[in-house]
């Protein structure tokens, strides 16, 4: 198959980190225990619907006009390319650990919230139907977020001192911020915009799949849709028209105050949603919804099992790939596993690590997962909304099933066969502790 080819018929993919690191690497690769790339990756989807990997770029910032800035790692075809492409899988994973803790989850769930959460606070009274939707969903996210700028992502703190990124770890994430859009966050709306999803009315979700066994995607979307209908039922019943909406001075104040003072940088983007409709609404509080839980659940109670065994996984990197002419070239020849695990974080940082990414993965004793609400009896005299919670409650158990049967299922090879894990991140229910399973209600970690 051409790439040609292969591009029309929509089996290339890409894992791009190039312009999210590259302006950053100078500072980054200064350090001495601290060498990266920006990497990106071409994956082709093969006839069992599986991605492989078959080229690795890797970019260094250009310095030298007559020595190229980067280099592609393809496939090995002997002993020494088998090293160099482990190598630069390395670099690869150490790219998406860094984005993944700080644009995917510590941006794009707990501090894109936070606005929303403050101004609900500030503006919708204890007693307003939106407030009291919301309210299981901001449960312990102000007083985790706080804990995170004071522990997690602080100067000196347990992602500069154990990532690739460093100080400009907040820089990154600052970055990476004005590109951020609400209206791309929605599920469906994200998994087209990352060409993982087409639309495609005929489909029951509206949208088809590129991928077709991607177990996020397969799985979010049941949750996804019965939040949707969770929502539109309990706006319907408060918000019968578009001048009851207008016409409620709080809600409109939230809405308000949550673009232009909570994210007061992209206030005068043209992107953001207007809330005029009732369906407006729903969409807005559909989104927000699912970024508090199942987005959350999805991005972090699976660190602790997909990261924590960090030669699989580095957080950074310690050494680059040594071209034939460099000093370290011949010492990567005589002992090309010495010279992968010394690229790899001490053994000290790695227990450390593992600890961080074990606690981070943990359900509390108190957690409140999707579906469970209660304070039901606040709405006592209105029997459609009780109802309505009700049926959700169900959806979430028939969710579980649902997914469970999906990964016992030997044709969906990326959820099951040998070695391969189960896809339990996105079941709404979970024991406590470490489970990597379980959607509770709110970014409570």
């Amino acid at each position: 198959m051409s790439v040609q080819k292969a591009i029309d018929r929509k089996k290339l993919f890409i894992l791009d980190y190039h312009d999210a690191f590259l302006p950053f690497l100078n500072s980054i690769n200064a350090h001495p225990d601290r060498k990266a790339y920006a990497t990106r990756t071409i994956f082709l989807l093969t006839q069992m619907g599986t991605l492989k990997p078959i080229a690795i770029e890797l970019s260094l910032p250009s310095t030298n006009p007559f020595k190229p800035s980067k280099q592609v790692i393809t496939p090995p075809v002997d002993a020494t390319t088998c090293w160099q492409w482990q190598l630069a899988k390395a670099h690869v994973c150490s790219n998406d650990s860094g984005a993944h803790e700080l644009i995917q989850h510590w941006l794009r769930t707990h501090a894109c919230m936070e606005p929303f959460i403050i101004a609900a606070r500030r503006h919708l009274s204890a007693m307003h139907p939106i407030l009291k939707l919301l309210h299981p969903h901001m449960r312990y996210t102000m007083d985790i977020n706080a804990r995170a700028r004071e522990l997690l992502v602080s100067a000196g703190g347990i992602i500069e001192s154990l990532f690739s990124t460093k100080e400009c770890s907040m820089e990154i994430t600052s970055f990476a911020y004005k590109n951020w859009r609400f209206d791309m966050e929605s599920l469906p709306a994200d998994l087209i915009r990352r060409g993982v999803a087409e639309l495609d009315p005929t489909e029951p979700h509206g949208i088809k799949l590129l991928i077709e066994d991607y177990p996020y995607a397969n799985d979010g979307l049941l949750i996804w849709s019965a939040i949707e209908r969770l929502v539109k039922d309990y706006v319907n019943y408060y918000y019968p028209d578009s001048s009851s909406i207008r016409s409620d001075p709080e809600l409109n104040t939230w809405y308000y105050e949550s673009i232009n003072v909570g994210h007061a940088d992209l206030r005068h983007e043209s992107w953001w949603p207007n809330l005029s409709t009732p369906k407006d609404l729903v969409s807005i509080l559909t989104t927000l919804i699912w970024i508090a839980s199942a987005k959350h659940a999805a991005l972090n109670f699976g660190q602790y099992h997909y990261g924590g065994y960090v030669p699989v996984r580095p957080s950074y990197m310690r050494r680059l790939i040594p071209n034939e002419d460099d000093p370290e070239y011949q010492n990567f020849i005589s002992d090309p596993e010495g010279y992968f695990l010394s690229s790899l974080p001490s053994l000290r940082e790695m227990a450390f690590l593992m600890s961080i990414l074990e606690i981070l993965s943990t359900h509390s004793e108190d957690e409140e997962y999707l579906g469970d609400r209660r304070e039901l009896s606040t709405w006592r005299g209105s029997p459609e909304i009780i109802e309505a919670f009700y049926r959700f409650s169900m959806e979430m158990k028939a969710i579980e099933k649902e997914v469970e049967k999906r990964n016992s299922d030997t044709k969906l090879r990326n959820r099951c066969g040998a070695g391969v894990s189960p896809y339990q991140l996105l079941v709404p229910s979970s024991e406590p502790g470490v489970s990597c399973r379980g959607v509770p209600n709110s970014i409570s970690i």
